[in-house]
C-alpha cells in the first residue's frame, strides 16, 4: 500500500495574530481561572469565606495555606498555557515540553468536566442521596459549583485551543485509519507497555466497579458511613476512564478494526489515560498527607487503587508518547526519501 506523505504545517508568521474565536477562547479560559484563583488567595491570606464553621480544613492552617498556594500556580499554569497555544512563538515551543502540563491538565479537568455533570443529574432525578452518617464540615455547597463551574469552562476553552493547535502543528500525524498506519508506529515496546498497563489496570478497575456498586471491600468504617449517590457517580466514573483507557490504547498499538479513524482512537487513548494517572497521582499524594485521627486516614487497599490508577495511567500515556514519537519519525524519513 502506498502511504501517503503529509508534510507539517509550515510555522506562522512573526506577525501571525489568532483568529477571533481563539482569542474568544483563550479569554474564557483566563476568565475562568478568576474564581478559582480569587478563592484560594483569599484563604491564603486567612479569609473563611465559603468555609462552613467546623471545616476540617480549619484544623490544618499551615498545610492549607501550602496545598491552596500550590494550587494557584497550578490555575497560573492555565493562564500560560492559553497563551502559548494561541501566539506565534507557541508554534516553536518544544513538544515535549509542551506535551507534559497539557496532559497533566487533560487528566485533572476530563473527570470534573464529566463527573460534575452527572453527579448533579444523579441528585436531581433521585433526590439528594445523602449519606446516613454525614461527615464533618467541608466547604459551603455554593463554593463546589463556582469551582467546579470554572473548571469545566477552563476544560472546554483549553481544550479547544489545544485541538486547534494540535491540528495546525502535527494534524499530519493522526489522517487516516488505523489500518493504513504503518506497522513501525507501533513497535514490539509499544506493546509490551500496553500489556503492562492492562494488567496493572486489573486491580483499580475491579475496587472501583465494586465500590461503584455498593460492596465496601477495603473502606474504613467512617468512609462507609459518609457514602453517598456523589461517590458511586465518581466510582463508576473511575471505572469507565480505566476500561476506556485501556481499550483505546490497545486499539491504537493493534492498529484494530482497521476502519477506525486515527484521530478518534488518538484522542480517547490521550485523554483516557491521563484521566486515570493524573488523578491516581493527585489523590496518592493526598493520600500520604499526615493525619492524626486514624478514622481519616486512607486504608492500604484504597491506596493501592490510587497507586493502580496512577502506574496504568503512565504506563499507557507511554504508549501514547511512543506512537507520536515514531509517526514523526516514520514520516520525516519517508518525507526525507
Amino acid at each position: 500500500m502506498t502511504q501517503t506523505v503529509h508534510p507539517p504545517a509550515p510555522a506562522p508568521a512573526a506577525g501571525h495574530r489568532p483568529s477571533a474565536a481563539r482569542r474568544a477562547l483563550r479569554a474564557l479560559a483566563i476568565l475562568a481561572c478568576l474564581p478559582y484563583v480569587s478563592l484560594k488567595v483569599a484563604w491564603v491570606a486567612g479569609s473563611e469565606i465559603g468555609i462552613p464553621a467546623g471545616s476540617v480544613l480549619l484544623e490544618h492552617r499551615r498545610m492549607m495555606v501550602i496545598a491552596n498556594s500550590a494550587t494557584v500556580v497550578a490555575d497560573v499554569l492555565v493562564v500560560v498555557l492559553a497563551l502559548l497555544l494561541t501566539q506565534a512563538w507557541g508554534r516553536r515551543f518544544p513538544a515535549w515540553l509542551l506535551a507534559l502540563p497539557m496532559w497533566a491538565a487533560t487528566g485533572l479537568l476530563a473527570p470534573i468536566m464529566t463527573g460534575y455533570p452527572a453527579q448533579l443529574a444523579v441528585r436531581l432525578l433521585a433526590g439528594d442521596d445523602k449519606a446516613a452518617a454525614p461527615g464533618e464540615p467541608f466547604l459551603d455547597d455554593w463554593v463546589f459549583g463556582v469551582v467546579y463551574g470554572g473548571f469545566i469552562l477552563q476544560g472546554l476553552a483549553l481544550g479547544s485551543l489545544f485541538v486547534l493547535y494540535a491540528r495546525d502543528r502535527w494534524g499530519h500525524l493522526w489522517q487516516g485509519r488505523l489500518g493504513e498506519l504503518p506497522a513501525g508506529t507501533s513497535g514490539p515496546g509499544s506493546r509490551v507497555l500496553a500489556v503492562a498497563g492492562s494488567v496493572v489496570a486489573l486491580l483499580p478497575a475491579a475496587l472501583h466497579l465494586l465500590w461503584a456498586a455498593g460492596a465496601t471491600t477495603g473502606l474504613s468504617a467512617r468512609r462507609i458511613a459518609e457514602r453517598d449517590a456523589d461517590f458511586h457517580v465518581l466510582e463508576a466514573e473511575r471505572f469507565g476512564f480505566v476500561l476506556v483507557a485501556v481499550a483505546l490504547t490497545l486499539l491504537l498499538v493493534l492498529r484494530r478494526p482497521a476502519r477506525l479513524r486515527v484521530r478518534t482512537t488518538l484522542a480517547l487513548a490521550w485523554t483516557a489515560p491521563a484521566a486515570v494517572g493524573a488523578w491516581g497521582a493527585y489523590m496518592s499524594l493526598v493520600a500520604l498527607m499526615p493525619e492524626s485521627d486514624p478514622t481519616k486516614r486512607v486504608s492500604g487497599l484504597v491506596q493501592l487503587s490510587y497507586a493502580g490508577d496512577m502506574i496504568t495511567g503512565f504506563l499507557l500515556a507511554a504508549c501514547v508518547a511512543a506512537f507520536l514519537r515514531n509517526s514523526t519519525a516514520l514520516r520525516r524519513r519517508s518525507a526525507g526519501a
